[in-house]
Order: C-alpha cells, then sequence, then structure tokens
C-alpha cells in the first residue's frame, strides 16, 4: 500500500482515499464495517461554533442519477466535536479532517483558532454550502469574497488549510486561485449543486427547505470538467469530489489534476466501497506498474 502513500502540502495521507464531510458523521458509524484505518482520511462532519438544528424535513430525497440533501448542517456545535467525537477518533489510525463552517466571519475565524489547537491534521473550509440561508454559499460566492474569508482564517490557523469550493459560482478556477493566493494549503471541489424536487401530487417542493444539494453520479462529469480547470489555474493539491462511485471514477480525477478524492454518497449505498477501492488502486499501481500512486495526477493528455 507504499504505493498509495499521497503528501498534500503538509497533510500526509496513506492513501488517497477520504470520506467525505456530511456523509461520515464523526467516522465512528462507518468502523462497524472496517477499520477506519484502511482509510487516507476523515473529512469530519461539518461544524458551527454553537449547536445547530438544521432545516426543516423532509431534508434526503432520492432523484435520478444521486440524491438531494438539505440537512443544513445540523451538527453539536465545536464544544462536543472537540471534547467528546475527536477523544474517540484518537486512535483511528487516519487523517483527521475538522470541516468548519460559519454564519459570519468572525465566526470561522474562531473556529479555526479552535481547531487549531485540536489534534486533528487538517482544516476543512466549508464555504459552499448550498442548503443553510445564512453564511455557506455567500462566502464563496465569486474571487472576491473568497479571497477575504480565506486570508483572514488563514491569519487564524495553524494546520494545514483546505478550502472547499461551491460549483454554483460563475467562475470555480478564479475562486480557487484566490483561495491559493491567500494563503490556502489544498483546494477540495466541489460540494454540491443546488437544487429541487417536486412532488406533481402535491404541487409542492419535496424537501422542507425547498432546495438542497444534488450529489451522487450525475454531478461527477461537472465536478471532474471543474477539477480539471483548477489544477491547470492553481498550483497547490486539491482534492477532487463529486460522484465517484468506483475505482475507474477514482483514476479520473487523479489524471485531472486530484491528488486525493473524496467519497460521500456512494459510500451510503455500500460502506465498504471506500476500502474496496483503495485496495483496487493499489493492485492497479502494481499492474501498472507505478512507482507512485502521484504519478498519476495532471497525466491527462490532450
Amino acid at each position: 500500500m507504499s504505493k498509495l502513500e499521497v503528501k498534500l502540502g503538509g497533510l500526509k495521507l496513506k492513501n488517497p482515499i477520504i470520506l467525505a464531510s456530511g456523509t461520515c458523521n464523526f467516522g465512528q458509524e462507518f468502523s462497524q464495517f472496517f477499520p477506519l484505518c484502511k482509510l487516507g482520511g476523515l473529512a469530519l462532519k461539518g461544524t458551527t461554533l454553537l449547536p445547530r438544528a438544521g432545516n426543516p424535513p423532509p431534508r434526503v430525497a432520492e432523484v435520478y442519477g444521486g440524491i438531494l440533501n438539505s440537512v443544513g448542517l445540523q451538527n453539536p456545535g465545536f464544544a462536543e466535536f472537540a471534547n467528546i467525537h475527536l477523544p474517540a477518533l484518537a486512535s483511528c489510525g487516519c487523517a483527521l479532517i475538522a470541516n468548519i463552517a460559519g454564519s459570519t466571519e468572525q465566526e470561522y475565524i474562531e473556529l479555526a483558532r479552535l481547531a487549531s489547537d485540536c489534534p486533528i491534521d487538517a482544516i476543512e473550509l466549508n464555504i459552499s454550502c448550498p442548503n443553510v440561508k445564512e453564511g455557506g454559499v455567500s462566502f464563496g460566492r465569486d474571487a472576491i469574497a473568497v479571497a477575504n474569508i480565506v486570508g483572514k482564517v488563514r491569519a487564524a490557523c495553524s494546520l494545514p488549510l483546505i478550502v472547499k469550493l461551491s460549483p454554483n459560482t460563475a467562475d470555480i478556477a478564479e475562486n480557487a486561485l484566490a483561495a491559493q493566493e491567500q494563503g490556502a494549503d489544498i483546494i477540495s471541489l466541489v460540494n454540491t449543486f443546488e437544487a429541487m424536487a417536486i412532488d406533481c401530487r402535491t404541487k409542492k417542493p419535496i424537501l422542507g427547505n425547498v432546495t438542497g444539494g444534488l450529489s451522487g453520479p450525475a454531478i461527477k462529469p461537472i465536478a471532474l470538467r471543474m477539477v480539471w480547470q483548477v489544477y491547470n489555474k492553481v498550483s497547490i493539491p486539491i482534492i477532487g469530489i463529486g460522484g465517484i462511485a468506483s475505482t475507474a471514477d477514482v483514476l479520473e480525477f487523479l489524471l485531472a489534476g486530484a491528488s486525493a478524492v473524496q467519497i460521500g454518497t456512494a459510500s451510503l449505498i455500500d460502506p465498504m466501497l471506500p476500502v474496496q477501492i483503495a485496495e483496487e488502486l493499489a493492485q492497479y499501481a502494481i499492474d501498472e506498474g507505478l512507482t507512485n500512486i502521484s504519478e498519476l495526477t495532471g497525466a491527462l493528455e490532450v
């Protein structure tokens, strides 16, 4: 498995497979299926400074090619995250990434400062959530807004800083460049696409919040294109996200420019899938005579 070790700036992973924030909660649920040490990392549930109740139900709707979710960042708040959930993961054996979200600049800054003192490996700055009515996507809407929040968080953050970008923007590559220029160490993309579903019988939206975020295989081709665009714009590592459901999907994201990937929706269907993909990647590297899987990053021939 040494062929799968990757380094993203100051973040080291034993393999490029990370469970995506919002789909693995705080990791414990997946430990009943496999040892968490088989993963490269966990991007933990999005955490706000204070507990958040989230959006009204229904919160999830299945659609063709994926799911819509409108959870609204329900979480127990930073104190419980730091005092209960993190200690439970102390010996999990994979990289721990805290995903932080806020409604104000000051909340982001305070969270970055607090998280920097925790036993974690990196901070993922969530400026891209499309299903909350305040904060989230407003901080990632354009390059100016991205630069503003990333610069302020960078000053308060002593850990590797991952900036998670929204696809709901005019130019995601410019947003990525703005994040890099303000000190981001890594870019993760993409978060879910703003979308909706309607019940034609009741003539009402299916989701309680009306709109939500679309994830799953339906978004993969668009996410792949965005990773390629960002790779050709920035010089920092990229974590690819969006509809990954097979080893071939991972290989495509690596070729497009990702150094690692996050798996989300597909792991809800098959919790063992991330481990299966890691094992298949190791065999692929052997079969292809690769010294390291990172040789594939950006190797797309165009």
